[in-house]
């Protein structure tokens, strides 16, 4: 049995904290693949956009910059971010990130649990 997706299958949609999100394993959709207990989506921030300030009640997230630059918020902390630099976000802490460069900022964010709506808080 295979146990991969393709990136031209994951649809783009626009989550919570305003950034395009493509769900390349997600439980809900590919549990029949083996995905049981994170997410791995791949996230896009247009140049002088920023994500809306977040939390995750439950979730640990892993940010991974694929390309791109910008200025992390995490906490009370605000660091700059680029390509090859992964963050480690703890279940709870507030944070968004901004696109201080003149390209699409790329990233990966993996999950776990899962990523949920409902866990997202809008601050």
């Amino acid at each position: 049995m295979m146990k991969k997706t393709r990136h031209a299958d994951a649809e783009a949609y626009v989550t919570r904290d305003g950034s395009v999100i493509r769900e390349l394993m997600h439980p809900s959709l590919h549990a029949s693949l083996g995905s049981r207990r994170q997410s791995l989506a791949e996230a896009s921030v247009a140049p002088g956009e920023r994500t809306a300030l977040h939390r995750h009640r439950q979730s640990e997230e892993l940010y991974h910059i694929v390309s791109g630059s910008g200025q992390m918020q995490l906490g009370d902390e605000h660091f700059a971010v680029a390509a090859g630099d992964t963050v480690c976000i703890p279940p709870g802490t507030a944070h968004r990130i901004h696109n201080s460069g003149d390209t699409p900022l790329k990233l990966l964010c993996c999950c776990s649990p899962a990523y949920a709506h409902d866990d997202t808080e809008l601050l």
